[in-house]
């Protein structure tokens, strides 16, 4: 069964984002909100954890995780960052984008796109979020929460527990939470690559 923790997005309890960063290392799965809708996350290091999220979403080990950072300098540990990417990814960060990088070799092979050596990255905007990141001093693997079946993702909370408690270890509330999918913007090659337009504004990135 999971808890459900209510986090104030303006100044999140460090008792619940410590509980939280806990059963995260303890090899747990929790749903989270972002800047764009409820992902599911686990440490990186843990394949039980990302197997669970797979059998919740319904997807095979072809289906790819994200991987959420807290900010530019823990995003260069995992992915390889031209000068003009960076100046790019600084103007644009936080916010509601999923890029594809170059994987430097702190990425498991199997957590990389199987074609080519490359990996989405976030950087979100969301203080419960990042105070989250921040507690467990590592990035999390993610993928939105969207139920096999269902043409949207879910956002609240209470439904989310109500559906998955069995499935989860923790649900993060912390109010609101926007519906949407990110931008997914292919930085791989020297131009960058629309993949799927969502929240992110693409006028920064030539794709408008």
């Amino acid at each position: 069964m999971s808890h459900i923790f209510n986090i104030n997005i303006d100044n999140p309890q460090q008792r619940l984002v410590q509980q939280t960063a806990e059963i995260l290392r303890n090899g747990g799965v929790i749903a989270y909100p972002t800047d764009s809708g409820y992902a599911l996350g686990c440490m990186i290091g843990n394949s039980d954890a990302q197997t669970r999220i797979r059998r919740i979403r319904g997807v095979d080990d072809k289906h790819l995780f994200t991987l959420i950072c807290r900010n530019l300098s823990e995003l260069g540990n995992y992915a390889v960052v031209t000068n003009s990417q960076f100046r790019l990814l600084k103007a644009n960060t936080p916010g509601p984008y999923t890029f594809i990088l170059n994987a430097t070799r702190e990425v498991p092979r199997k957590l990389q796109h199987p074609k080519r050596n490359a990996i989405g990255i976030r950087v979100p905007d969301h203080n419960v979020l990042q105070a989250v990141l921040e507690a467990i001093d590592a990035p999390l693997l993610s993928m939105t929460l969207l139920i096999s079946g269902d043409e949207e993702g879910l956002s609240e909370a209470w439904e989310i527990h109500d559906k998955l408690e069995q499935q989860l270890d923790a649900v993060i509330d912390a109010g609101y939470c926007i519906h949407g999918a990110t931008s997914v913007i292919d930085l791989t090659e020297d131009a960058p690559t629309l993949i799927r337009a969502g929240l992110g504004d693409l006028t920064p990135f030539g794709l408008s």
